[in-house]
């Protein structure tokens, strides 16, 4: 081994982006519970607003908490820099925010976070942004929807609620034919069981708030910008390739493009998005999430272990109907899940009763170890029905085909035992 070696995903879950505090010595990283920053002089301050210099202006727009979560979520993923933000829809707003003119489509996988398929298909409409809905497990139903009015691709590495994992390198292979990014949901997989990058992704957003964090006490959204994406190549993305009037002329694919390594759609996240939207994560979550990451590889790998467990137990109760987990031998994206996320399928998957709807929601009201709300990627062991709660705002023929049909059940599979998770669900059960 070589000291040019990169450090192991274990190390820079603990120390990407982060040193001892260059005035205190402090160890862990300080929460800047500051608005803003003193400037050196004149020339300092105009240097920062016009983008000659990096630095801190302002938190709305940067915070040096912030900054280390920022470095480490990208070192993770193996991307050449991140943006933080206030939640995981902040964060798609930014991203769009940046892709999107009036009259645009996106392409979007309909098996989504129930949250994420509104946002797309009610509150994007306000901004004259449209969708096109494609099926994440057919990648040649992407390419069917691609028209001058495309331009991005997104979908979830591991989809939420039914856990089934996509094919992201085929779906990859479209984009890139199109000219567009794709763009990948890695939340319920993080980068410990999943870099999307490695598959032909360009932009990777985040829910902080879930595993990455961990422990259901802070809200936070990440994007992390591949630097694989020309966005010179074309007149497609005009905030990234023509004079940006925000800055004297300047363009910004061109500037931060091949000379800053690539970070020229971080740069038009943070400078453009995060000033003029202002989604801006706060520095005590930025802190929290933080602390999170450095358990990451321990947790995931524990939630992945207890979840195959539950899986395979449920399967064999007579009371269960189906359980849909990727991780099991016999599902239908078994092979998918071996190639994207060989550690683990994740800790998310459904199942239905057959006992039908009444069934699960004697279920939901019966558990004791688990906890009924809606989020996932908790320490804690939580469960859901989608249909009433997470994508109640679907159609019934929406619901289905998202995988959240009336008779489904959500479980996020906690760090506990895995002996007193089964044992709850057995009780729950009757």
């Amino acid at each position: 081994m070589t000291d040019d070696t990169p450090q192991a995903f274990n190390t820079r879950a603990i120390h990407a982006g982060a040193a001892p505090d260059p005035t205190t010595g402090a160890r862990a990283t300080p929460i800047y519970q500051t608005t803003a920053y003193a400037f050196q002089d004149a020339d300092h301050a105009a240097r920062l607003f016009g983008l000659q210099e990096f630095g801190n202006i302002y938190t709305r727009i940067m915070n040096p908490t912030q900054d280390v979560l920022e470095k480490r979520v990208a070192a993770l993923e193996g991307g050449t820099a991140g943006v933080a933000a206030a939640s995981g829809h902040g964060a798609q707003l930014m991203v769009f925010h940046n892709l999107m003119e009036p009259g645009d489509d996106i392409i979007a996988a309909r098996q989504l976070y129930g949250g994420s398929i509104n946002q797309f298909s009610q509150s994007f409409k306000k901004f004259g942004w449209g969708v096109q809905w494609a099926d994440a497990q057919d990648p040649t139903s992407f390419e069917a929807l691609v028209s001058d009015k495309t331009k991005a691709i997104f979908i979830e590495s591991i989809a939420n609620p039914a856990g089934l994992v996509t094919d992201i390198e085929a779906i990859a292979a479209v984009a890139q034919k199109a000219g567009v990014p794709l763009i990948v949901d890695n939340t319920m997989a993080t980068p410990y069981l999943c870099r999307p990058f490695e598959h032909g992704a360009n932009i990777i957003v985040h829910s902080l708030t879930k595993f990455l964090g961990g422990h259901g006490n802070s809200m936070g959204g990440m994007i992390v910008d591949g630097g694989n994406f020309d966005w010179m190549a074309s007149d497609k993305f005009p905030t990234l390739s023509k004079p940006c009037e925000s800055y004297n002329n300047m363009v910004l694919g061109e500037v931060f493009g091949e000379a800053f390594g690539h970070i020229a759609f971080a740069i038009a996240a943070r400078v453009l998005s995060l000033r003029d939207l202002g989604p801006c994560i706060a520095p005590m979550n930025a802190f929290l999430i933080l602390n999170g990451i450095e358990t990451l590889p321990l947790r995931m790998q524990r939630h992945c272990d207890n979840a195959l467990a539950v899986a395979k137990w449920l399967e064999k109760d007579s009371r269960v109907a189906w359980v849909n987990y990727s991780g099991l031998e016999n599902h239908a994206n078994h092979a998918l899940a071996q190639k994207y996320v060989p550690k683990g399928a994740g800790s998310v998957f459904t199942f239905g009763l057959t006992g039908g709807y009444e069934a699960g929601k004697n279920l939901v009201n019966n558990v004791k170890l688990f906890t009924h709300l809606a989020n996932l990627g908790d320490t804690r062991s939580l469960i859901v029905h989608p249909a009433s709660t997470t994508h109640s705002q679907l159609s019934e023929e929406a619901l289905v085909k998202a995988g959240a049909g009336p008779e489904v059940i959500r479980v996020s599979i906690g760090i506990e035992d895995a002996t007193d998770i089964a044992k709850d669900l057995n009780q729950a059960m009757g």
